[in-house]
């Protein structure tokens, strides 16, 4: 038996890297400046309700391996936590410190679809003439469900028998269909929204 705990998650602008200015001015740009401020103190409360929850579950941490959104396999995993932790990611430190107790972390994603996504991301904010908007939207999509597919490949060729998987993942993923089927599903969202409405 093989268990996934499927930990939603909002990326914060720590995960942003050079994308964040162009993310806060454009949400700036539509709701304001108290309204970023406000959407970062949800985005911080939510991680306190991750870390709650995850914290809830008791983990066999010897037999727990940890799958990140945006972590490529790469053999520089490791590195790639500590540096974005550092730079003050509530999900990367909450990673260390599941590594710490003995959790494993996975390179989980395809590098070079990674990169893909990065330029299409660049790309539509540099009003690209080659590309309107229906086909990026296409493209982005398209993407994601490679993304997706490479994830949920990575989870059924390494969880092994007897262990359990935390997957970090946005909520805009959807890979539930493409995991094998002996793999026990259990989404925390709902226990998250729980521990974040006791705050």
């Amino acid at each position: 038996m093989r268990t996934l705990f499927l930990v939603p998650i909002i990326h914060t602008e720590h995960e942003m890297g050079s994308l964040i200015e162009k993310v806060k001015q454009e949400y700036v740009r539509q709701y304001g400046a108290q309204k970023w401020e406000m959407h970062l103190k949800v985005v911080h409360d939510i991680w306190t309700a991750i870390h709650r929850t995850i914290e809830s579950l008791n983990l066999p941490y010897e037999k727990t391996r940890l799958y990140q959104d945006g972590l490529p396999e790469c053999e520089r995993e490791t590195d790639i936590v500590k540096d974005v932790a550092g730079k003050g990611s509530p999900n990367h430190r909450l990673l260390l410190e599941l590594m710490e107790r003995g959790a494993k972390l996975m390179g989980t994603e395809d590098p070079s679809l990674l990169v893909a996504e990065y330029r299409l991301h660049l790309e539509s904010g540099s009003d690209a003439p080659h590309l309107d908007s229906i086909q990026q939207q296409e493209q982005s999509n398209n993407l994601l469900a490679q993304r997706d597919r490479h994830i949920a490949a990575r989870i059924n060729a390494t969880l092994l028998s007897g262990e359990v998987g935390l997957l970090f993942l946005g909520l805009a993923h959807s890979i539930e269909s493409l995991l094998d089927d002996d793999i026990i599903i259990k989404n925390l969202l709902p226990a998250i929204l729980n521990a974040s409405q006791k705050q």
